[in-house]
């Protein structure tokens, strides 16, 4: 599968990890929104050169099997590294960029500077009604908002967060960048 090539408004991301530790990165999904909304993805899965825990292959499927000839995460995120560096870059929670800078330390290269924005954000300012109430998670927000996607895939988790930002910006008539204010992370 190709990566999206062009300009787009933001580019949501996703990771799986192998076990507890954030850098264990075992998949990762890209969702890339067009000016005009539509929706371009991108998925791969990572061998992530540690052990899988039981509980996290419970909860996404994958394991040691399914990354069998998987690129490391160096090879897999080079061809990401371009296209993410010119975009604001969405994850739902701070979850997913703690995991990417814990998988770049563990190939010896510090994290490039990347705009991080975070759609757990948005949708608290778009619906203040979950706070307390459900809350703000992917999994709430699709019973909510109708979303279809299946949770614990990088891909579908990436297209989730994208559709919540546009979401959001229909219900309040704002713009994402409007919508994570000052201080975006």
């Amino acid at each position: 599968m190709r990566v999206p090539e062009g300009a787009f408004r933001f580019v949501a991301l996703d990771v799986e990890t192998a076990c507890s530790d954030a850098a264990s990165i075992c998949q990762i999904g890209i969702a890339c929104v067009r000016a005009d909304g539509g929706i371009e993805s991108w998925v791969t899965l990572v061998d992530p050169q540690v052990r899988f825990s039981a509980f996290n292959v419970r909860l996404h499927g994958i394991g040691p099997e399914q990354v069998l000839g998987a690129p490391d995460f160096a090879r897999a995120i080079a061809p990401l590294e371009p296209l993410l560096s010119r975009h604001l870059i969405i994850q739902h929670s701070s979850f997913d960029r703690r995991a990417i800078e814990g998988a770049y330390g563990v190939t010896g290269r510090a994290a490039p500077g990347w705009r991080w924005g975070d759609s757990v954000r948005i949708a608290r300012r778009a619906w203040p009604e979950f706070i307390g109430n459900g809350g703000h998670g992917l999994g709430h927000l699709k019973e909510q908002l109708d979303l279809r996607f299946e949770h614990h895939d990088a891909g579908e988790d990436a297209r989730a967060a994208a559709e919540v930002v546009l979401h959001a910006e229909r219900r309040t008539g704002l713009g994402f960048e409007a919508l994570l204010g000052p201080g975006r992370r």
